[in-house]
C-alpha cells in the first residue's frame, strides 16, 4: 500500500530504484533521523493488516510529544551474530527442524527469511603472548578445542540458505561489519521492483550498535529475538524516546576517541537512556571521524541506550570510499539520502530531551574499577585504587626477583572493536611504544600483554607505519583477530603470578581497551578492570600498577638514567594525523577482504556432510539436541498463575548476563564442571561456558554459577549458591532441579538495572531451564527483558516505590503472583503475595513486564520459538 503517496524512484549507476521519499512528507523532516528510518520501514510494508496507517499516524503523535508509547512493527534487512551466539541459533534451528518433522512438514521449510551473517570472533583466547609465534599457538588452539562447533557451523552454512559465515581469524564481528558487511542503503527486490532501502541491522551481541557511527540503523538483541526476526517475525518496536546530543567544539591536545566515549558514557548513564534511542546532532560532529563516531556508537550499551546514531554526511562517504566500497553503492548512497532525507542537514528536529558536550571540555581518563560509566580522571587512578585497599598487601613471586604488590596490572590488553576500529588510537598507542622503546624502557614481567585487533587491516596499517616491531618489543605481540580479553577470554596468567595472586589474596588489576569491565568478566583473578585507550594500555604495562600519577610519577628510567615521563612520550595530533595520511589507504581493505569467507588452511579443511538434518552425537559435549520441544503440542497451554513458588535467588542491584551466564572459564569445582568430567572431559580441555553454548547440559548448570554472584540469602558465601529445603547453601543447579522435580515453581528477585551487559540469550535460557518461572527486579535492561519474554520467562518489576527490601525475605517464604492467567494487555499490574513462615502475608503490586501485543503473543505460547513453531506447523 501507499497510503501517503511517498512512492517515487531515484535513479542511480543507471538503475531506477522505487522509494518512499520522506520529503514528501513535510513533517517527518522534523523527525529525529532515526526515527525516519523506522518510519521508512512502516511506509514500505505497508500492507493494511500487519502494519496499517495508525502505525504511519504514530509517528506524528511522536512529534507532537516527543514520546508516545506505540507499537509498530519493524522488520530489520538483515541479522549479524558471532559465535558464542551464533551457535545456539543455529542449535534452535536445528531442533525446529526435527519438531517440524515430527509435525508431519519438510523439515527443510524452515530456512532464514533474511540475510544471517555469522562472525566467528569469540573463541580465540589468550594462552601463548609475547611471542613470535603466538598467533599461530592460539590458532591451533582455537582449532582444536573448537573444531566441533566449527564443524556445526560449516554444517549450517550448508544446511540453510541466506546464511554466510565468516571464518575465524578474519577479525570481529562489529569491526567486519564497519568495514565490510555494511552497505548503507540496500537494494531488495519486492513486488515485481527493484527497491533502494535503509540497511537495518539486528544482532546477537550487543556492540551491534557500532554500526550506527556509519549511518546504520542497528542494535543487538537476544539471540532469541534474533532467531525469530531472522525467520521472518517482525520486531514488535514501541516508539522510543530519542535523545539528541549536541556535539560541539574540538578535541583539545592529547584527547583520545576512547576519552570521548568515556565521557559520553558517564553523562548518559547519569542522564538516563535505557530504552532510548540516542542520536548525535551539532557542529562538532564535523570534528569527529567516522571511526570515532563508531567507537562512540559501540559504547551505546554502555550508556543504557538502545543505539547511539549519527546520520549519513560526507565523512560516511569519505569512509565508504576508503574501505573500498564499490562506486555503484557510494554513489546509491549519496543519491538516496539526499532524496529521502536521510542526509545530515541543519535544520530545526525534535528530540524528547537534549543535551550537550562541547568536545573540548574532554581530559584523559579511565573508567572502572567495575564498570564502563565510572569514569576517572587519570591524574585520579591512584587515589581511587588506594582507597578500595585497607592496605597494600605484597606476595613474592616464586623464581622471580619481584614482589606483586595490591593495585598491580596483570593484564595489559589492546583489544576489542571499539578501539582497534579506531586507527587514529591505534597508531598513537604504536607511537608510543616507539618512543618508550627507544628510549629503554620495557614492561614489567609480571603484566601479561596482548595485542587483539577487530581485522586484518589494523596489522596492514600498523607494520607500514613501522611500529610494529616496537609493539612487539614491548611485549605486545599478535595474539589473534577476535575479541579476546574484552570478553573474558584473556587465558592463564603465568602460575607463578596466579598462585602469588591467590596465596596472598591480592587485589590486582587489568587495563584494556575494551568496552566491558564488570568483576569477574575479564579475570577471574583481577579484582579491578579499568578501560583506557591503547596507547594508556601501554603505559599501564610499562609501570606494571595502578598506583600511579602518570603527572608527576615516571614511567621508568631510560637508558641514560634519566626518568620518562608520559608527557614525553604521548604522541601529538600531528603526528598521529601525518602517519594516519602516509600509511592508511583503500587497497588495505580491498586485499585485506578479499577473500574473507574462505578463511585460513585450517577452515578450509573442515568437512562437514550436507543434510537437511543435523546428525546428533549423544556422546558430544558441546552440541546436543536441545529439551526446548520436547512433548510439543500445536494447541497452545494458556499461563496460569503462579502459586507457593520459591524463592530461587535473592540479588542486588546491576546483577549482569555475566552473573547470570558467565562466558568465562568453567570452573573445576562447580555443577558444569562436575558434569564435564563426568563425561570424560578433562579439566584441560573444559574450554569456556561461551564454547559450550551448544549442550544444554553445561550451560543449566552454568546459570547463576558466576564466582562474583551473591545471593543475599547466602551471605556467607559467594558464588552460585542457593538455600537447600534444610537452610544450607548448594550450588544453584542441584537446588533448581531438585525443585523442579517436585514440582516447585521458582522466582528470583533482584534489584535495579537487572540483566545489564551482554545480550546474552543463555541468560534467559538457562533461566528458564531452571524452572524460573517469573523474575521480579526494580528494573530490567532492554535486552534481558526481552530474552526472558522469549522464553516465556514472566518479568516483573516493582510498582511505586517499593523494593525487595521492603519485604524482609529469608528464602523460606512461599510466593503467588495473580492475574497471570488473565492477562490481556500490555503492561498491566499484578499482585505478589508473600506467605511468610509464621502464617501471615503481605501483598505487593507488580508491573508485568510483558511491554507489546507480540510480548504477550509469546508468553502465551511459551516463548518465541514454540510460537514460530506453532506458525509453521499450522
Amino acid at each position: 500500500m501507499n497510503s501517503l503517496n511517498t512512492k517515487t524512484y531515484i535513479f542511480s549507476a543507471g538503475t531506477r530504484l522505487a522509494i518512499h521519499n520522506l520529503k514528501a512528507l513535510a513533517w517527518a523532516q522534523k523527525l529525529p533521523y532515526s526515527l525516519r528510518i523506522l518510519l521508512e520501514n512502516v511506509l514500505r510494508n505497508e500492507d493494511g493488516r500487519s502494519v496499517n496507517i495508525n502505525h504511519i499516524q504514530a509517528f506524528q503523535t511522536w512529534l507532537e510529544t516527543a514520546s508516545n508509547p506505540v507499537d509498530i512493527p519493524y522488520s530489520p534487512a538483515r541479522v549479524l551474530m558471532q559465535d558464542f551466539t551464533g551457535v545456539p541459533a543455529m542449535v534452535d534451528f536445528a531442533a525446529m527442524r526435527e519438531a517440524i518433522k515430527r509435525g508431519g512438514k519438510k523439515p527443510e521449510s524452515l530456512q532464514p527469511q533474511v540475510p544471517v551473517d555469522l562472525v566467528i570472533d569469540h573463541s580465540v583466547v589468550v594462552d601463548h603472548f609475547g611471542g613470535e609465534d603466538s598467533l599461530n599457538k592460539n590458532i591451533n588452539l582455537e582449532f582444536e578445542r573448537n573444531l566441533e562447533r566449527y564443524n556445526f557451523l560449516k554444517w549450517g552454512q550448508e544446511a540453510f540458505e541466506n546464511f554466510r559465515v565468516v571464518p575465524p581469524g578474519m577479525g570481529i564481528c562489529h569491526q567486519v561489519n564497519l568495514e565490510y558487511l555494511a552497505e548503507v542503503v540496500r537494494t531488495t527486490h519486492q513486488n515485481g521492483e527493484n527497491w533502494a532501502i535503509p540497511d537495518t541491522v539486528i544482532g546477537t551481541d550487543s556492540h551491534t550498535t557500532m554500526i550506527n557511527g556509519l549511518g546504520v540503523l542497528g542494535w543487538g538483541v537476544g539471540g532469541i529475538e534474533a532467531e525469530a526476526t531472522s525467520l521472518g517475525q517482525s520486531i514488535s518496536l514501541m516508539l522510543p524516546d530519542v535523545v539528541g546530543v549536541k556535539i560541539t567544539g574540538a578535541i583539545n591536545e592529547g584527547v583520545t576517541a576512547t576519552d570521548i566515549v568515556l565521557t559520553i558514557t558517564q553523562m548518559l548513564r547519569e542522564k538516563g537512556v535505557v530504552e532510548k534511542f540516542v542520536e548525535f546532532f551539532g557542529p562538532g560532529l564535523d570534528h569527529l571521524s567516522l571511526a570515532d563516531r563508531a567507537t562512540i556508537s559501540n559504547m551505546a550499551p554502555e550508556y543504557g541506550a538502545t543505539c547511539g546514531y549519527f546520520p549519513i554526511d560526507q565523512e560516511t562517504i569519505a569512509y565508504l570510499k576508503l574501505t573500498n566500497r564499490s562506486p555503484v553503492l557510494i554513489d546509491r548512497i549519496e543519491t538516496y539520502a539526499k532524496a529521502t532525507g536521510l542526509w545530515r542537514e541543519d535544520s530545526e528536529i525534535v528530540y524528547t530531551d537534549t543535551l550537550e558536550l562541547d568536545l573540548s571540555s574532554v581530559f584523559s581518563s579511565v573508567a572502572g574499577p567495575s564498570r564502563p560509566q565510572d569514569k576517572i580522571p587519570l591524574n585520579q587512578v591512584e587515589n581511587v585504587v588506594s582507597a578500595l585497599l585497607p592496605r597494600v598487601k605484597s606476595s613474592p613471586v616464586k623464581n622471580t626477583e619481584y614482589s606483586l604488590k595490591d593495585g598491580a596490572v596483570v593484564i595489559a590488553a589492546i583489544t576489542s572493536c571499539t578501539n582497534t576500529s579506531n586507527p587514529a588510537v591505534m597508531i598513537g598507542a604504536g607511537i608510543l611504544a616507539k618512543k618508550a622503546a627507544e628510549k629503554g624502557l620495557s614492561v614489567k614481567p609480571w603484566v601479561k600483554t596482548s595485542f587483539a585487533p577487530g581485522s586484518q587491516v589494523v596489522t596492514e596499517y600498523l607494520n607500514k607505519a613501522g611500529l610494529t616491531d616496537s609493539l612487539e618489543e614491548l611485549g605486545f605481540n599478535l595474539v589473534g583477530y577476535g575479541c579476546t580479553t574484552c570478553i573474558g577470554n584473556s587465558g592463564p596468567l603465568n602460575p607463578e603470578i596466579a598462585k602469588a595472586v591467590q596465596e596472598s589474596s591480592l587485589d590486582v588489576a587489568a587495563v584494556l581497551s575494551g568496552n566491558r569491565n564488570f568483576e569477574g568478566r575479564v579475570h577471574s583473578q583481577a579484582k579491578f578492570s579499568f578501560l583506557a585507550s591503547p596507547a594508556l594500555v601501554v603505559a599501564y604495562a610499562l609501570v606494571g600498577t595502578t598506583i600511579i600519577n602518570f603527572d608527576k610519577d615516571p614511567l621508568g628510567i631510560s637508558t641514560d638514567g634519566s626518568p620518562v615521563y608520559l608527557s614525553e612520550i604521548w604522541p601529538t595530533n600531528s603526528e598521529i594525523q601525518k602517519l594516519l595520511t602516509k600509511t592508511l589507504n583503500q587497497s588495505m581493505f580491498k586485499e585485506k577482504y578479499a577473500e574473507i569467507e574462505n578463511g585460513n588452511g585450517q577452515w578450509k579443511q573442515l568437512s562437514s556432510k550436507k543434510s537437511t538434518l543435523y546428525p546428533w552425537d549423544k556422546e558430544s559435549s558441546y552440541i546436543q539436541l536441545p529439551p526446548y520441544f520436547e512433548n510439543f503440542s500445536k494447541e497452545i497451554d494458556q499461563p496460569k498463575d503462579i502459586t507457593k513458588a520459591k524463592l530461587l535467588l535473592l540479588l542486588g542491584d546491576s546483577v549482569t548476563t555475566d552473573h547470570i551466564s558467565p562466558a568465562g572459564n568453567i570452573a573445576e569445582n562447580s555443577a558444569a564442571g562436575d558434569f564435564l568430567i563426568s563425561c570424560g572431559v578433562s579439566v584441560s580441555n573444559f574450554n569456556s561456558y561461551g564454547s559450550r553454548r551448544g549442550n544444554h547440559q553445561v550451560m543449566m548448570r552454568g546459570t547463576f554459577a558466576n564466582i562474583r554472584l551473591q545471593n543475599r540469602l547466602t551471605p556467607n558465601v559467594l558464588g552460585g549458591y542457593a538455600l537447600t529445603e534444610g537452610g544450607k547453601p548448594e550450588y544453584v543447579y542441584n537446588v533448581a532441579v531438585r525443585n523442579k522435580e517436585e514440582g516447585t515453581s521458582l522466582i528470583v528477585i533482584a534489584g535495579k538495572e537487572y540483566g545489564t551487559g551482554s545480550s546474552r540469550d543463555w541468560a534467559a535460557k538457562g533461566t528458564a531451564l531452571l524452572g524460573i518461572k517469573a523474575v521480579i527486579a526494580e528494573s530490567f535492561e532492554r535486552i534481558h527483558r526481552s530474552n526472558l519474554v522469549g522464553m516465556g520467562v514472566l518479568p516483573l518489576t516493582f510498582s511505586g516505590t517499593s523494593t525487595q527490601d521492603d519485604l524482609n525475605l529469608t528464602g523460606q517464604e512461599k510466593f503467588s503472583i495473580s492475574g497471570v492467567a488473565d492477562l490481556k494487555t500490555p503492561g498491566e499490574e499484578l499482585t505478589l503475595e508473600v506467605l511468610y513462615l509464621d502464617g501471615k502475608m503481605k501483598k505487593v503490586p507488580v508491573l508485568c513486564r510483558l511491554d507489546t501485543e507480540l510480548d504477550l503473543e509469546y508468553y502465551r505460547h511459551g516463548g518465541v520459538l514454540p510460537y514460530v513453531l506453532r506458525q509453521r506447523l499450522s
